[in-house]
């Protein structure tokens, strides 16, 4: 037992001297481990305060830099403000010397204005001096003796300026009656023709009273596709073995008319047909308006006419005034044009030009609102026709004043073919009829003292009271006028309303 207890004891003296080496050994490896750590402290210290140090010199340089930036900056800065100052000091010097001589200047001026107005001064005393002696020995006023002499002189000149006149006028009526007479005959001469009085064909007579049936068709549908392909309305009524055709278009109604009658040869009447008759028809009919165009300005002499203008040119031909064809009245009025141009040695290619196309509105007149020869002259216009040309067609009813001798030509033309007899057609009672409700709408009105119906009708004068009604009134007047004539009268085209007003004073010398 002593043996085990020796063997224990040594081996917990072997376990607690282990142990003491091994704590010893622990503490010698952390002690180690704990200067390790301090040194790589230091080191870590001293790097950081190594880079702090370049930082901070690094910030230093830069704040360096920048500081040196500022001054420069600020020294520039003082370097322009220092020129402006001198500028402004320079701008300052040169307008202290204009003001300078500006006032050396209006000092100057005063003191002439000062003289001038003495010097004035000076000549009126001087001038009422010499007026008091004049008036003091003609013993007249200055005012009295300009009225006598002015008095004198005004009779005189109005005396010999009125016998003046009347001679000149005396002398001109004479010639001009004597020469526009022998003008006017020579080319009536010259240019001689025969009329017979037209009429706008609109019945078309039928072989028998059984083709109304057809022309109508099952249901109508026969004159309903007629109408709305040719825009001509056909009237079938009682009358015996005829149909009439109404269209405000002469060219359609033409069309019409033609293609009715192919239909009606044809015997063959339907749709299909109808629409294929129509357009041939209406191919026939654009080729004689052409043709009928070019002959008319072949016979006129005209040349270089658009091919706008011919072709209106040729639908004249279906157009007729008053039973007279106005592509014939054309014609003529551009012959007799030219004859009077060269006997008064005016334009004889404008003058013959205007007259040839001064109706050619009528071509387009139920299509365009407004007087047929404004209308011509637009459409010449914008054609290329020169002015001269344009204004003779516009001014040939008086839609504008006449300024050329050319524009007066058209008119007397105008009114030449138009008169001659047999030329037109119209009942007298009509047209007298037509004339009086003119007047007895214009008279209706008060004030109205006169009223006159001119230009075939195309124009009311209204002569008014003065002292009834004003300058602003007769505005008014002519305005009511008009309005009462287009709700109570039936015409074509447009009718001009003028109000004259007129002041007469009268004294009889005893």
């Amino acid at each position: 037992m002593p043996e085990f207890l020796w063997a224990v004891l040594a081996l917990l003296l072997g376990l607690a001297a282990g142990a003491g080496i091994g704590v010893f050994i622990y503490r010698n490896s952390v002690a180690s481990r704990i200067r390790q750590s301090e040194a790589d402290a230091r080191l870590l210290l001293e790097s950081a305060r190594s880079e702090q140090k370049d930082v901070i010199l690094r910030a230093k340089d830069e704040a360096l830099q920048m500081r040196n930036e500022a001054e420069a900056q600020l020294r520039e800065a003082r370097g322009s403000l220092a020129k402006q100052e001198e500028r402004i000091q320079r701008k300052e010097e040169n307008f202290d010397r204009k003001l300078e001589g500006l006032e050396r200047r209006e000092r100057q001026v005063q003191s002439r204005e000062r003289q001038i107005e003495q010097l004035q001064q000076e000549a009126e005393q001087l001038r009422g001096r010499q007026r008091t002696e004049l008036e003091r020995i003609s013993a007249l006023s200055q005012d009295e003796a300009r009225a006598i002499i002015l008095q004198k002189v005004e009779v005189e000149a109005r005396d010999d300026s009125a016998r003046k006149i009347r001679e000149i006028e005396q002398s001109t009526r004479e010639e001009a009656d004597k020469t526009s007479r022998k003008i006017i005959g020579l080319a009536i001469q010259r240019c001689a023709s025969e009329y017979v009085a037209e009429v706008t064909v609109s019945t078309v007579a039928l072989p028998s009273e059984e083709l109304k049936g057809r022309i109508i068709g099952r249901e109508g549908r026969n004159i309903r596709a007629f109408e709305q392909i040719t825009g001509v309305d056909i009237i079938v009524d009682d009358t015996p073995e005829a149909v009439t055709l109404s269209c405000h278009d002469p060219v359609r109604r033409e069309v019409a008319r033609s293609a009715l009658i192919k239909l009606l040869k044809d015997g063959r009447i339907h749709p299909t047909r109808i629409e294929e008759v129509v357009a041939k028809t209406q191919q026939e009919i654009d080729t004689i308006m052409r043709e009928e165009g070019e002959r008319v300005a072949y016979e006129a002499n005209v040349q270089g006419l658009h091919p706008d203008l011919i072709k209106l040119l040729g639908r004249l031909k279906y157009r007729t005034s008053y039973g007279q064809n106005v592509l014939q009245h054309s014609l003529e009025c551009a012959l007799l044009a030219a004859h009077m141009a060269a006997e008064l040695g005016a334009n004889i290619s404008v003058a013959k030009t205007a007259a040839l196309l001064h109706d050619i509105g009528k071509a387009v007149d139920h299509e365009v609102q407004g007087p047929h020869a404004l209308i011509g002259a637009d459409i010449a216009r914008r054609l290329g026709r020169s002015q001269a040309i344009v204004h003779a067609i516009a001014a040939h009813h008086n839609d504008e004043e006449p300024q050329t001798v050319e524009a007066f030509l058209v008119q007397a033309v105008d009114a030449i073919s138009g008169g001659r007899p047999g030329a037109r057609r119209e009942s007298v009672d009509l047209y007298i009829k037509r004339l009086e409700a003119l007047e007895t709408v214009a008279t209706s009105f008060n004030g109205v003292q006169r009223a006159f119906a001119i230009q075939a009708g195309r124009e009311v004068r209204v002569l008014v009271q003065p002292d009834t009604i004003d300058d602003l009134g007769s505005i008014h007047l002519a305005r009511d006028v008009a309005k009462k004539i287009e709700e109570s009268l039936q015409y074509p085209g447009q009718i001009k309303v003028t109000v004259i007003r007129e002041t007469r004073a009268t004294e009889y010398a005893r």
